[in-house]
């Protein structure tokens, strides 16, 4: 089944091109189907970019899944058109009444600053409270993982004393949960942040499931035992370029970043790197569809 977007949103044309298939609004209004409510909370800067990463993932399911944007910075944006945002973003005050059956609240570029230094910071804490009564499962992503750790568990935030960016071998811990099935043993997962989580730390201070982690980069994926809560520490959504155009722009600032390990073909930027995580990426998110969003909302949202 396709993925109900806006009529004109970019990623229509994007997706389309690459054979996917994305239904409009105006289409999908004549088939008689109850689909799958998923709203994105959407904190990257490149807002579009990450719009087409997500429904890209989103779309390879036999569900068919609406799709709902949300804005909590009404600043003006840099990177992100005025139009686009005010055409196809809402906000929290416009959609706090109603329900979703799953919620995914991405990363952001704020490993670095303090939670109480975050002009949205009250924001991000209201929606992910909220979402515990409104939403059948949240997964959240990067950043995200200590935003909701923090406001969840009231974990303080672990920081990296350099960044981690590259693309890094993940182990599974159990064979019998569904969010991995079909998962390798093995697999590869971009990361890029400053943020740390520690497997000691997550596993002796919270009550979540940890289903992969990584030697190097630490706990990767955990959830809460209820499903309603889904951690990702990762990039699994990012391009091939994606890591190359974080360093690329770092070093162009004067950073001096790291060459992204385990990324550039002979550990050379100049070389163009290629995607080797796109089938976990896949998989993670059909998974997540089907077993703790699908099998799990009620046909009827707006029923207590």
């Amino acid at each position: 089944m396709p993925i109900k977007i806006p009529d004109l949103l970019p990623a229509v044309d994007v997706l389309g091109a690459e054979n996917i298939f994305v239904m409009t609004e105006t289409r999908a209004a004549h088939q008689d189907v109850r689909p799958l409510k998923v709203l994105i909370l959407n904190l990257m800067p490149k807002k579009i970019e990450t719009e087409n990463q997500l429904i890209r993932l989103l779309s390879n399911s036999p569900l068919q899944v609406d799709i709902e944007l949300l804005r909590i910075d009404q600043r003006e944006s840099k990177n992100t058109p005025a139009q686009h945002l005010d055409s196809f973003y809402r906000t929290f005050e416009q959609i706090e009444d109603s329900n979703y059956d799953g919620m995914i609240v991405t990363g952001a570029p704020l490993g670095l600053v303090d939670f109480e230094d975050i002009v949205y910071w009250d924001k991000v804490q209201k929606v992910i409270r909220w979402s515990q009564d409104h939403v059948t499962s949240t997964m959240f992503l990067c950043w995200a993982v200590q935003a909701a750790l923090k406001v969840l568990y009231e974990l303080p935030k672990q920081t990296r004393t350099e960044k981690l960016s590259g693309v890094y071998s993940h182990q599974i811990l159990t064979d019998h949960e569904p969010l991995i099935r079909g998962f390798d043993d093995q697999f590869l997962v971009p990361q890029s942040r400053n943020a740390d989580f520690p497997v000691n730390f997550i596993t002796n201070h919270t009550d979540l499931q940890l289903l992969a982690s990584s030697e190097e980069a630490g706990a990767y994926l955990m959830a809460s035992r209820c499903r309603r809560q889904v951690y990702v520490t990762g990039h699994p959504e990012y391009d091939a370029e994606t890591l190359a155009q974080e360093y690329w722009r770092d070093r162009d600032a004067g950073l001096e970043p790291n060459v992204p390990l385990n990324y550039f073909p002979q550990n050379d930027p100049d070389n163009k790197p290629r995607n080797a995580w796109r089938s976990h990426a896949n998989l993670l998110f059909a998974n997540w569809l089907n077993y703790y969003v699908y099998q799990i909302t009620p046909y009827e949202l707006n029923k207590d």
